[in-house]
């Protein structure tokens, strides 16, 4: 087999024998070239008679499953061969290779677990990563793992990561390698801003749109949408205004056949307006296209680590995606595009998308990577490192499923592991193999994973769809939604090499079971008085309908559900028996605070997580455990349970005041966030009769923190910053003192400071007091800090207003002479 590539006329073609001589001297490379340039389909075929090759095969990563498909088809046709034998794909549940293919287009994560199979992918030349900056977690994983195997392994491993659009500078640097960058040929398009666009009425905004680009130009439509739904509304409109215009929807879960027909160019020659999700973007070449209409929007599943639950959110798209979505239209001649936000709009949105390893559940990449027997995630190198807040919970979730252990993945992990699909979902088939449930699970997985073949408005039990998948399979007219189902299941089925297809009845129970064990913390018990509420397991609140079938009923277990702060929304599930759940009750002693209810509360609770079943009084609990419960409480609502009086305040300022004016010296944080985090140290010896809020507010925390000093900062403290100071009437005042240093305030009556020449000073004599003068009715007159500026001064215009409104009070011509008093001069008589 040969490959004629120079006769070929794409941009690509120019940076070929830079890009083949690169792999002579470095095992790594990155390629940057524009949509449209040939590197997809032409690179690979450019690799196989290269000698570091040696009859070892190419694999190259796709980020999604049409364009798996389109490159092997469009490599096998520059071959003149069928799919299959020199180029082939493996894609989720299809294959397409056979013992002839030396390259495999991959996607959904599959290189994983080649990788796994065998960490030196041996037989394995070169693995080429797609359309990297799409930054998919499958991408980022495997990419690790590439790095990983090529540094310990395999260093003639060669890797290439190719892009339209990528911070080239980040990635070379972190890869050590070069960059070829073709500048590829693209046409010029006109960019038209149409102004910020009403999300609520996209599908009639962008149908208008449309119809006016047709009007303006010639050539084909596409026109990009956040998703399926705005696609579906947006034809319906289309159909009646655009007459003799094909018109083709092109998303992910469209059967292969319509994807095709909104690729190639219309059989009958009629202008084409295709439909399409962001699926569209890089990869794909849709032949006539001159004309993009950009909505501006993408839909992206984002993680909610409080619910534990991925959810989709439509979002504005990033600055190179526009760019990637425009370009589309300057591929074959000039284009244009239509943008429906505006140029400041324009000016406003990010650079780049975010990585998918920020946003996604990350319990496959912590199953991969304990497969592996990477402990730490850290350990690999990565592009953007996977949130650790993230990882920790899917780590504990996979001890939860009896995955890990310590860690380290079980046996039962292994298995888990070995199945194509997401931790929960293996979990689940593994436990119903053991309990011969396996022809229900692979219906329930099957479900599970694909979109909701009835609708909401069949309400939210999962078995009325495994009735309604049933019947139509067993008599053999299964719709298009129910064929995608049901080919999920049947490979399942495979797996567990179940012969027989089981139609018979369902027993909702051993449904409920089912989903228990895939999601043990959406088992869900109705809420006393609250109509078709449930409390989840995971602490949650869910509602169904108060109209639907399982609203009454006590238990249920939860498939779907959205991720809201407040009150969650069930979309499917399933009712439960509670018997079923023995395995999963445990009996704990639960030791807490809740201010709530009273204080310290010790009881011996069932329980399936937050769900409680029994309760009673601990009658001897440990007072160790008691004590911790009170702190906890104190870390986390402290500032309401401990009395924060100002002269605690003033003690805490005192000592932040000393901390900031003498920066060298060994002075303790003392702010209230530090305190309450660590008041293990210093308020446990005071909990021994501690049972209620109020005996918690008994505590004299001033004199508490102040005995928790060392005693030579004790002596200290009041030495360098005294709560109070003798002014010469013989009073002794309060000090204010400010938590970030400021000059500490003595406000005093003004002829209580007769006879004081100089402005008192503390800290050894470092820091002056801020005077606030005061009249004998205790109102400010004056500030300052040089009070013997104020005598020479300003004391004069002071006195005047001073004896006018207080006769009675002596105001002496020479202030530093007279004596101090602390209210009206006796001495004074009244005249006759």
């Amino acid at each position: 087999m040969s490959f004629v590539y120079k006769n070929i006329d794409l941009p690509i073609i120019e940076s070929v024998e830079e890009i083949r001589y690169n792999f002579s001297e470095h095992n790594t490379q990155i390629v940057n070239a524009p949509p449209g340039a040939g590197k997809s389909t032409l690179l690979p075929l450019t690799f196989l008679e290269q000698d570091w090759l040696k009859g070892q095969k190419i694999l190259m990563l796709e980020p999604r499953r049409l364009a798996a498909r389109t490159v092997a088809i469009r490599m096998a046709e520059l071959l003149d061969e069928k799919v299959g034998h020199s180029v082939g794909y493996r894609i989720r549940f299809e294959n397409k290779v056979s013992e002839h293919t030396q390259i495999e287009v991959l996607t959904e994560g599959i290189l994983t677990r080649m990788i796994h199979s065998d960490n030196s992918l041996k037989g394995v030349g070169v693995v080429i990563f797609d359309e990297f900056h799409e930054r998919s977690i499958h991408a980022d994983v495997a990419l690790a793992l590439c790095r990983e195997a090529q540094q310990v392994l395999r260093p003639d491993l060669k890797i290439l990561i190719m892009s339209a659009t990528l911070d080239m500078p980040q990635l070379s640097s972190m890869l050590q390698c070069p960059v070829v960058k073709s500048e590829g040929r693209q046409y010029p398009v006109d960019i038209k801003y149409t102004g910020d666009t009403d999300i609520t009425l996209l599908p009639e905004l962008t149908a208008r749109i449309i119809t006016q680009a047709v009007k303006e130009n010639e050539g084909d439509v596409l026109a990009f949408f956040p998703g399926q739904g705005e696609i579906k509304k947006c034809e319906e409109i289309l159909r009646t205004r655009l007459k003799g215009f094909a018109i083709h929807p092109l998303y992910g879960q469209l059967p292969h056949g319509k994807q095709m027909a909104a690729i190639m160019p219309d059989k009958k020659g009629k202008r084409k307006v295709v439909l399409a999700t962001s699926i569209a973007e890089t990869s794909l070449t849709i032949e006539g296209i001159k004309i993009v209409v950009d909505t501006g929007y993408g839909r992206t599943s984002k993680f909610d680590p409080k619910s534990g639950l991925s959810r989709l959110h439509t979002i504005q798209i990033s600055k190179d995606s526009a760019d990637q979505r425009a370009g589309r239209a300057g591929r074959l001649s000039a284009g244009a595009c239509y943008r429906m936000w505006s140029k400041a709009t324009q000016d406003r949105l990010e650079l780049h998308a975010s990585p998918e390893i920020l946003e996604v559940d990350l319990s496959t990449l912590a199953l991969d990577l304990a497969k592996w027997g990477i402990l730490d995630a850290n350990q690999l190198t990565w592009l953007t490192p996977p949130p650790s807040s993230t990882m920790q919970r899917a780590l504990a979730a996979l001890h939860e499923l009896h995955a890990l252990n310590n860690g380290r993945i079980t046996p039962h992990g292994e298995r888990m592991h070995a199945l194509p699909c997401h931790p929960r979902i293996a979990h689940m088939l593994i436990e119903a193999e053991d309990q011969e449930l396996l022809p229900l699970a692979s219906d329930v997985a099957a479900l599970i994973e694909e979109r909701d073949p009835l609708g909401p408005e069949s309400g939210i039990d999962i078995n009325e769809r495994i009735i309604v998948l049933r019947r139509l399979r067993s008599e053999n007219r299964l719709s298009r939604k129910f064929s995608r189902i049901e080919k999920i299941a049947e490979s399942y089925r495979k797996m567990f090499q179940l012969e027989e297809v089981d139609n018979s009845p369902v027993d909702p129970y051993e449904t409920g079971l089912l989903l228990a064990q895939a999601y043990p913390e959406r088992i869900a018990f109705a809420r006393p008085g609250n109509n078709a509420q449930f409390k989840l397991s995971n602490g949650k609140i869910a509602m169904a309908g108060h109209r639907d079938d399982l609203a009454h009923e006590s238990w249920l277990a939860i498939a779907h559900m959205d991720a809201r702060d407040d009150m969650g929304k069930i979309f499917m599930a399933s009712p439960l028996n509670p018997k079923d759940l023995a395995p999963m009750v445990k009996s704990l002693e639960v030791i807490k605070w809740d201010t709530k209810y009273g204080g310290l509360i010790a009881n011996k609770e069932l329980r399936i997580g937050s769900i409680v079943l029994q309760s009673v009084p601990l009658p001897d609990p440990d007072t160790e455990h008691l004590e911790q419960a009170i702190c906890d409480a104190v870390k986390s609502e402290g500032q309401h349970l401990l009395n924060w009086d100002e002269e605690v305040i003033q003690w805490q300022n005192r000592i932040l005041s000393l901390g900031r004016w003498n920066p060298k010296e060994n002075w303790p944080d003392v702010s209230q966030a530090y305190l309450l985090s660590s008041n293990e140290d210093w308020l446990k010896p005071y909990l021994n009769n501690i049972k209620k809020p109020e005996d918690l507010k008994k505590i004299n925390l001033r004199e508490v923190l102040h005995y928790h000093l060392p005693i030579d900062q004790q002596s200290q403290l009041d030495q360098l910053a005294p709560e109070k100071i003798e002014v010469p009437s013989g009073s002794n005042i309060k000090i204010q003192y400010f938590y970030d240093g400021a000059p500490p305030v003595l406000a005093v009556r003004l002829q209580e400071l007769f006879g004081l020449l100089e402005t008192p000073k503390i800290n050894n004599g470092a820091t002056s007091l801020l005077m606030h003068l005061l009249s004998p009715g205790f109102k400010p007159v004056q500030v300052t800090s040089d009070l013997k500026s104020f005598w020479s001064d300003a004391y004069f215009e002071v006195r005047k207003e001073l004896k006018r409104r207080y006769p009675k009070h002596a105001w002496p011509e020479d202030p530093l002479e007279a004596q101090a008093i602390r209210g009206v001069d006796r001495s004074k008589k009244k005249k006759p």
